[in-house]
């Protein structure tokens, strides 16, 4: 018997959290049909003899909404192991909308993600109102990775309330009554869910609070009532933690999770200006859990770090001299710093901006690169350089600025400033690993290669982890939380997503700017070393690092 696709001899991790075991997986279009000793010869072959076989990662934290839209293999995802992904976190979406309404909806998107405007308008076709008229237009897309999406508050309130949305004052009854409808809309075509943003993180361009940020508990329970219809969906949101409110926080979402028979999962991130706060939150979430409710924090693998460099944006930018370089080529920044005259005026006017900086610079690191890592040790600061030489702070961020042909990066951690804070807090089994926001932040941060990092670090390194509950923690856990069916696992019958890795040779590369959006602006970007295949329903669709031409992805729906 001939099937389309013969994986041999690989170290299969099912995504369970089993015990690996040797065995040959075969591939009959979109599914696996047999995994043990497999007989009959497939039309391809793949020798996974000395690595590991895993179930394709699903990334439940994504802010592809529109890069798919011009980036159809989804990078940087691609590059690790991801063959699923969710759009519409955190309530920022492009649908619903009314009419003459995407502006306002993609320069919330940039105000708050930092996504460029102007490469959504140019990059969309907007040819939808409706929520599941944008689904339908995500489903026509080529697209190399599987993709489902949550309906956003802020676009719902937006469409419902126009300016009204962003008031601190409540929705009225009959505000509530005209949004309820389009939840429902959403959750007929296949939305996996209902995302909103209540964090005072999230601003729209002109400073105020994005639509929900102030929104009532009557108002979220009357989503939650909708969505007890259609079960097997997910509330999400970014949270309102820190100070008094946290704790009635928690018990909204435990109450919106009781009502409507639903997970809910929200940020959560260690910070040191409040180092006990993510455990305090933690407490709250069992307290809930303990009542009935099914809450589930996110949390990061690693910091997540705001990246810096003269290839992106410099801390010093608005000083002298340096705001005429910013749009200047890198060859260009590189000589005017490598000219002894400029670059004295250049340190003068970046130690005189230094006060009004509010940055740590004991916290502030050169990125390394071989190998590139996250775990960085106090005396790599630029602070402490600067000390040891016996130079200014910004004389030292220019010479390692200028290293690696000027490609250098720095990293300033905002969130799970200690990363053994985050890892603990993964080891508790209602935290899940998410918040890798690819595709948003574009030239601020780069974590779309936490799956990378998280194999690397934790589980090679460190031995925080076994392999198969690191393994588990990307796969099915991630799957079952959003309802995700017949991913996430390898067994007969289920879609054949699959990784085949080189584990002893996984590592992360540097990260870099490229500048592929529309209208040429720039995003970060971070390939990887390790993945010898990612298969999509039954495809090769990478392939040591690089794109075979497939695109298979297929649309997730509740």
């Amino acid at each position: 018997m001939t099937t389309d696709l013969v994986i041999r001899g690989g170290s299969v991790i099912d995504g369970t959290g089993s015990p690996a075991f040797t065995a040959d997986i075969a591939v009959e279009d979109d599914r696996i049909v047999e995994i043990g000793k497999v007989e009959g010869k497939g039309k391809r072959e793949i020798d996974a003899d000395g690595q590991i076989v895993t179930p394709g990662f699903v990334d439940i934290h994504t802010h592809l909404d529109a890069q798919l839209a011009w980036d159809p293999i989804a990078s940087s995802s691609c590059w690790h192991g991801v063959t699923s992904v969710v759009l519409g976190n955190c309530g920022v979406t492009f649908a619903p909308v009314a009419k003459g309404g995407a502006t306002v909806l993609a320069e919330m998107m940039e105000s708050v993600e930092d996504i460029p405007a102007e490469s959504i308008l140019d990059g969309l076709s907007w040819n939808w109102s409706s929520y599941g008229e944008y689904l339908d237009e995500v489903e026509n897309l080529p697209k190399g990775v599987n993709v489902g999406g949550m309906v956003g508050h802020c676009a719902v309130r937006l469409a419902a309330m126009g300016e009204r949305s962003i008031d601190e004052t409540p929705a009225t009854l009959e505000d509530i009554e005209a949004m309820v409808p389009m939840v429902k809309e959403a959750m007929d075509a296949g939305a996996l869910g209902f995302s909103t943003s209540r964090t005072f993180l999230h601003k729209v361009p002109d400073g105020r609070f994005v639509p929900g940020t102030h929104a009532t508990a009557e108002e979220l329970l009357a989503f939650a009532e909708v969505m007890a219809q259609y079960k097997g969906t997910v509330f999400e949101a970014a949270a309102k933690l820190g100070g008094k409110d946290s704790r009635e926080e928690i018990k909204m979402y435990g109450d919106i999770s009781r009502l409507a028979g639903c997970p809910v999962t929200f940020g959560l991130t260690q910070v040191d200006i409040a180092p006990q706060l993510h455990l305090q939150i933690l407490d709250y979430v069992e307290e809930e859990n303990e009542l009935g409710a099914d809450l589930h924090p996110q949390t990061t693998s690693k910091h997540i770090g705001v990246l810096l460099g003269l290839s992106a944006r410099t801390p010093f930018d608005r000083a002298e001299g340096w705001v005429e370089m910013t749009d200047l080529p890198l060859e260009e920044k590189i000589a005017r710093m490598s000219n002894s005259e400029t670059r004295e005026m250049l340190i003068k006017a970046a130690e005189e901006r230094l006060e009004s900086l509010p940055l740590d610079w004991g916290k502030f690191y050169a990125l390394p690169d071989d190998p590139v890592r996250h775990d960085l040790r106090p005396e790599e600061s630029v602070a402490a350089k600067a000390e040891k030489r016996g130079v200014s702070i910004p004389e030292q961020w220019i010479d390692e600025a200028l290293e690696l042909e000027g490609k250098r990066l720095f990293i300033f951690p905002v969130l799970n400033q200690q990363m053994e804070a985050a890892a603990e807090m993964l080891t508790r089994p209602y935290v899940t690993l998410g918040l890798a926001d690819a595709g948003a932040h574009s030239k601020q941060i780069m974590d779309a290669s936490q799956p990378t990092f998280f194999l690397t670090h934790w589980i090679r390194e460190k031995g925080m982890f076994s392999l198969e509950e690191g393994i588990r923690r990307m796969t099915s856990d991630t799957a079952d939380l959003f309802g995700i069916q017949n991913r996430g696992r390898l067994k007969q019958g289920s879609f054949a997503d699959i990784n085949v890795i080189d584990f002893d040779g996984m590592s992360l590369e540097y990260p870099e700017i490229v500048n592929d959006f529309p209208g040429g602006a720039g995003r970060f970007i971070q390939r990887s070393t390790g993945y010898s295949k990612t298969i999509v329903n039954g495809e090769v669709f990478m392939q040591d690092g690089e794109h075979s031409g497939a695109l298979n992805g297929k649309m997730l729906r509740n």
